[in-house]
């Protein structure tokens, strides 16, 4: 049974292809749900026909829809006996996967995706592509569900990248209240890059990085005490670092400044390579609009 986009509103939405592997994003989705006690909606966007009077068209149409109907209804079986507490409803719209999933961000608490492992240009550019436009657009958290989580890693933790702006200040907290649900510990990295032309002297540069992490940091271990923390200061290419410090994580947590237009070109290269480079779950959590971003 399908339910109004309503159904969305304070939620955690999940994206849903037909034609892909689906388990993996809707089992973290699931499971997020069931530790902050949110409905899950799930969501399949049946791309418009391209040609609405041809027969040929307008069965493929019925074809998808009649597909999508049927991997929601699996899927919200599959969650009910996974988490049987948890609220599902589904929804079966028309339009582009990307513009509907980025008006369902909207109204959302978090928007969960599969990730195709696309390499970059058909990332961008592809008609079908979501993960790329769905993240520089959305107002909330999306969670980029690749690989796995490392479960096994014990104990386990989260990563956060810091970086001074007010998008990491918001990652950094959104890191701390995940660690907390899930009894893990979190990992502050703060990524320092070479200079190129002017020499920085190596003590005073993580001097002052060490203190950005602790200030940034104060607050967020009062309120959450019971999460052990860890800061540290590496030196090379903020991608391969932080996704080098995530490989055994239960995701990777970083901010994404600004909200891009559809094509996703605002993303930021950070964000985007960490999309396509680290294996585990990426979070991404916007800033808050009225802060500027460093």
């Amino acid at each position: 049974m399908t339910g109004t986009r309503s159904g969305a509103r304070g939620g955690i939405v999940v994206g849903i292809d037909p034609a892909r592997a689906w388990h993996l994003p809707l089992a973290w989705a699931a499971d997020e749900a069931y530790r902050r006690r949110l409905p899950l909606h799930l969501l399949v966007a049946v791309p418009p026909q391209h040609h609405p009077h041809h027969a040929e068209d307008t069965a493929r149409q019925t074809a998808l829809r009649r597909a999508g109907a049927d991997r929601l209804a699996e899927a919200q079986s599959w969650v009910r006996d996974r988490h049987p507490e948890v609220a599902v409803t589904t929804d079966l719209p028309g339009g582009l996967p990307a513009r509907v999933l980025g008006a369902e961000a909207d109204r959302a608490r978090m928007v969960v995706l599969g990730s195709r492992h696309l390499g970059r240009t058909a990332e961008f550019f592809g008609a079908g592509s979501t993960v790329v436009p769905v993240t520089a657009r959305a107002g909330c958290p999306v969670v980029v569900v690749g690989d796995a989580e490392h479960v096994t890693q014990e104990p386990p933790y989260l990563v956060a990248g810091v970086d001074g702006s007010a998008s990491a200040a918001e990652a950094l907290a959104f890191a701390f209240d995940e660690a907390d649900l899930r009894g893990a510990a979190l990992r502050v990295v703060c990524v320092r890059q070479p200079p190129l032309v002017v020499p920085e002297h190596e003590e005073v540069a993580l001097r002052a990085r060490r203190a950005l992490l602790a200030e940034a940091s104060a607050g967020l271990s009062d309120k959450y005490p019971d999460v052990h923390v860890t800061h540290e200061v590496v030196t090379g290419h903020p991608v391969e670092e932080l996704a080098r410090a995530a490989e055994h994580a239960l995701a990777v947590v970083v901010g994404r400044r600004g909200r891009g237009g559809y094509t996703g070109m605002r993303l930021g290269s950070v964000v985007h390579g960490l999309l396509h480079r680290a294996h585990c779950p990426v979070i991404t959590v916007p800033g808050d609009p009225a802060v500027p971003s460093g």
